[in-house]
């Protein structure tokens, strides 16, 4: 039977998957937590390696989250195979492409799974609309992808974005809503009945709720992929401590951006906060980071590339002028949020932005009537789950009142 070696460090929620999937596979390990054990750490840094999780099978080396890579080389089979993919995670919320899904005339169809698709699908699944929520990768979202939520009220713990928009849907679902997986190329929705194309067929519904969220940062730049793990980072709290006394940069405009860079400054000697706009985006506030002596804050300073031969060296920037020069660095943190709408699916059928925003009205009507639009696929005065998570509420009880044919919204109090 395959032993693994587990690094891991204290707080690191990937840890805690990767042990987890470990376990379900029935693969014995012996953890190493670089936090508790110096040697470990050490062993980690005379490897060239400065992230956890790191798993060791057969002197095989997996950097960070991968179950995806790990099964493939254990050659586990699916049913053996089951983890915290967040692929995986999905799969008993959402429902494979079936044929009854065109047959039927949804009261409600909802492009998107994040906090506001699902709170739409909450809502409308307990008026009893018939509900049906569609998303091409559930696990990908910008919520699903935060490592970390603790300001979600009425949630105490700390949350993965995954287990928090899981808990969501599994909500929806409990009241009758059902969730596929599945694109929409194209829609059509000026009639009377909506049609969503999907690769396997078309969907038809009385209503509509586009709530297909922002582009990640999904292009990586150069060298980033070849040194992640080996300088390149993504969670101050997972390989912060590997920084102690060096110099990182940090690379981004949101607010985990800024909260990253004050994280860091606490091990790090010396942080270059690279800030590629001219201003941080939404309420993050550049004047927290005033008081910190070793954070040195650079505005319009762009990373195009992740420097290095055999190991990581640095990035190179590009300054406000054009020019581009290295900074010579012991490691990169990465936080750069999507700020682009995937709407251009829906070509002229909704009015949009320069910038391809859907333009609604207060009640988060576009100008199709039965057709609403919402979370980060609408311009909002701050990207936050909650701030979504209304939007679906209200999207749901507008498109109840529209599909009744009601002159007002009946809101839902118990």
């Amino acid at each position: 039977m395959k032993k693994a070696i587990v690094y891991s460090s204290t707080g690191c929620p990937y840890c805690e998957k990767i042990k987890n999937d470990l376990k379900n596979w029935g693969i014995e390990y012996e953890e190493r937590n670089v936090t508790e054990n110096p040697d470990f750490f050490n062993d980690l840094h005379e490897k060239g390696m400065f992230s956890t999780p790191v798993t060791f099978i057969d002197g095989e080396a997996f950097i960070g989250y991968r179950p995806n890579k790990m099964k493939e080389y254990l050659g586990l089979t699916e049913e053996a195979g089951k983890s915290n993919d967040p692929e995986q995670d999905t799969s008993e919320i959402f429902s494979p492409v079936s044929e009854g899904l065109f047959r039927e005339v949804y009261d409600l169809a909802i492009i998107g799974s994040g906090p506001a698709g699902a709170s739409a699908a909450v809502y409308a699944a307990r008026g009893r609309m018939k509900t049906v929520v569609l998303d091409k990768a559930p696990g990908a979202g910008a919520l699903a992808i935060t490592h970390k939520i603790a300001n979600y009220p009425g949630v105490n713990e700390e949350l993965t974005g995954l287990e928090l928009v899981d808990r969501i849907r599994r909500q929806a679902k409990g009241f009758g809503a059902t969730f596929v997986r599945t694109s929409v190329l194209s829609a059509n929705l000026k009639d009377e009945i909506k049609e969503l194309k999907t690769p396997e067929g078309t969907i038809k519904a009385k209503s509509v709720f586009i709530a297909v969220g922002a582009r990640g940062n999904n292009k990586k730049i150069k060298g980033e992929e070849e040194f992640t793990g080996r300088g390149v980072s993504y969670c101050s709290t997972c390989d912060g401590a590997f920084f102690q006394d060096r110099i990182v940069g940090v690379a981004g405009d949101n607010e985990e951006a800024l909260m990253e860079a004050i994280a860091l400054s606490k091990f790090a000697k010396q942080v270059y906060f690279f800030i590629p706009t001219k201003r941080l985006q939404g309420e993050a506030d550049i004047r927290a980071v005033e008081p910190i002596s070793n954070i040195e804050v650079l505005w319009q300073h762009r990373v195009r590339e992740v420097v290095g031969t055999d190991k990581f060296e640095g990035v190179l920037v590009q300054k406000p002028d054009g020019e581009q020069v290295t900074y010579e660095l012991d490691g990169v943190f990465f936080y750069m949020a999507g700020n682009k709408p995937n709407t251009e699916f829906l070509g002229d059928e909704v009015k949009r932005d320069a910038d391809g925003y859907i333009e609604v009205d207060d009640f988060l009507r576009t100008n199709l009537e039965g057709v609403f639009a919402g979370g980060d696929a609408r311009r909002t005065p701050v990207k936050q789950a909650v701030v979504a998570a209304a939007d679906g509420a209200i999207v749901a009880m507008g498109a109840d009142a529209y599909v009744n044919k009601r002159n007002k919204l009946i809101p839902q109090y118990s």
